[in-house]
């Protein structure tokens, strides 16, 4: 009988002792996680600011413009690059955006095609730390 006891002493201290581990690891884990989702917002807006009213037909040689915007929210700071590429050619390009966590970008973004084609794709590719491939891409 005086070991059965002694096994479910030291059965409750390994239980209460690794009940007190995981509340610790739960409080460590709330307290040092940032808050929230991490993402980025790449968007396009017309020059009146709405999701619209874009330049319709442009002819080569012709300037046209759109307000292109980034917001942050990874928790770190970032560098940015974007490329305005019109059919298959580089057309502009904008370096060294940086932003910090909920920190905001917007910039009036101007282009000029060379050439005119039916159904030719404005597309502007974002690109994070001089990375190879844009992590995103938007189209007109």
């Amino acid at each position: 009988m005086v070991s059965m006891s002694r096994l479910n002493k030291a059965l409750s201290i390994i239980l209460i002792l690794g009940l007190l581990a995981t509340i610790t690891a739960i409080i460590y884990l709330v307290v040092t996680s940032p808050a929230g989702e991490r993402f980025t917002e790449f968007y396009i807006k017309g020059l009146k600011g709405k999701a619209g009213g874009y330049a319709g037909a442009i002819k080569a040689g012709e300037a046209a413009s759109v307000i292109l915007g980034i917001i942050y929210r990874e928790h770190a700071e970032m560098n940015y690059s974007v490329e305005v590429v019109i059919g298959v050619a580089k057309n502009s390009e904008i370096r060294l955006i940086s932003l910090n966590h909920e920190e905001k970008w917007e910039q009036l973004v101007s282009f000029i095609p060379q050439k005119v084609n039916d159904k030719q794709k404005v597309e502007f590719l974002l690109y994070e730390n001089g990375q190879i491939d844009p992590c995103f891409w938007l189209h007109l």
